[in-house]
């Protein structure tokens, strides 16, 4: 056991190893000569007024999209543990400050629940993976059934093919929607498996959840999923109005579920998006420059700027005990 004296230290050594790595990272970016091309490509032609307009919308966008979700964490957590709307925001973003260095936002988790006291803290994780899921859910939903729409419309698909490829995608979204709605088999899961069942009362929170408060999450996660898809829209009509719409929409979805399939860091996120995006773009644009700017700027908007805010709050996380208000 520690004393409170090495508590305290280890702490602050935590905290200064969290923000010197989240620095790093972010000092990286900003000053990556590619990341600046690629924004020289964004505002190339464009009226310097009507840009920044736009700029400014999207990040108001990422706040609204952010704020969203605190309201999902406070909604989640108060099975377990009563927070304030204010704790809800700083959980939060910490937990972006986290994400951005761990594999697959794995981070994420310990940066909002550490918010919480020590001994909900196991709770708390898994009360986030059903918002995580919910949102998983959608993007899974859509992605699936965009993928179905491009294989047929893009590629040369025969008919028979084309009936399969749709039938396997309906299937897939309906089953995530199910698995979702009766999250609490999980826990049933977990109870069964030998090795699992000491953790098993952590999941218990998961016969909790009612349908109506399975809906009401997964309602806020799609005003989020809007929001950020409505992000991509504004710039893409701005930067490239010539795009097809129906197409451009469906090709966002279709980008969302590939960043959702691979594992990988925040710290290369960004490379991964803009690859994806601009394979993907070239069957509708030569613009795959511009296409790769344009996600690029909202990958800067919806992860930098959030987890550097985040990195004030992770001072006022107390590892060993309850955080500050």
């Amino acid at each position: 056991m520690l004393t409170k004296a090495q508590k305290k230290y280890s702490g602050v050594l935590i905290k200064i190893a969290v923000l010197a790595f989240a620095g790093w990272y972010i000092y990286k970016q900003l000053s990556d000569p590619n990341n600046l091309l690629k924004f020289k490509t964004l505002i190339d032609g464009i009226d310097p007024h009507y840009f920044w307009l736009t700029f400014s919308l999207i990040v108001f966008l990422m706040f609204v999209n952010w704020m969203l979700e605190v309201v999902k964490w406070q909604y989640l957590a108060i099975r377990i543990e009563k927070i304030s709307l204010g704790k809800a925001f700083q959980s939060v973003f910490s937990g972006l400050t986290w994400a951005i260095f761990t594999p697959n936002r794995i981070g994420e988790y310990g940066g909002r629940v550490l918010f919480l006291k020590p001994e909900n803290r196991a709770k708390g994780a898994v009360a986030m993976g059903v918002g995580l899921f919910a949102q998983l859910v959608l993007t899974s939903i859509a992605g699936a059934l965009s993928i179905a729409w491009f294989a047929c419309t893009y590629l040369e698909t025969p008919l028979s093919i084309g009936f399969g490829i749709w039938l396997l995608a309906i299937l897939y979204a309906t089953g995530f929607l199910v698995l979702y709605f009766n999250v609490h088999w999980v826990d049933v899961i977990v109870g069964k498996i030998g090795f699992l069942k000491r953790i098993k009362p952590f999941f218990s929170i998961l016969e909790e959840y009612t349908f109506k408060e399975l809906l009401v999450v997964i309602l806020i996660s799609l005003a989020r999923f809007i929001i950020f898809t409505s992000q991509y829209i504004i710039l893409m009509l701005v930067i490239l109005p010539e795009l097809p719409v129906m197409a451009m929409i469906l090709m966002i979805f279709i980008l969302f579920f590939v960043q959702a399939a691979l594992p990988t860091l925040d710290i290369f996120d960004f490379s991964v998006r803009s690859f994806v995006a601009g394979n993907l773009y070239s069957y509708i644009t030569n613009q795959e420059l511009a296409v790769m700017a344009i996600v690029s700027c909202i990958w800067f908007v919806n992860l930098i700027l959030p987890a550097f805010l985040g990195s004030f709050f992770v001072l006022k996380i107390n590892f060993f005990g309850d955080s500050k208000s």
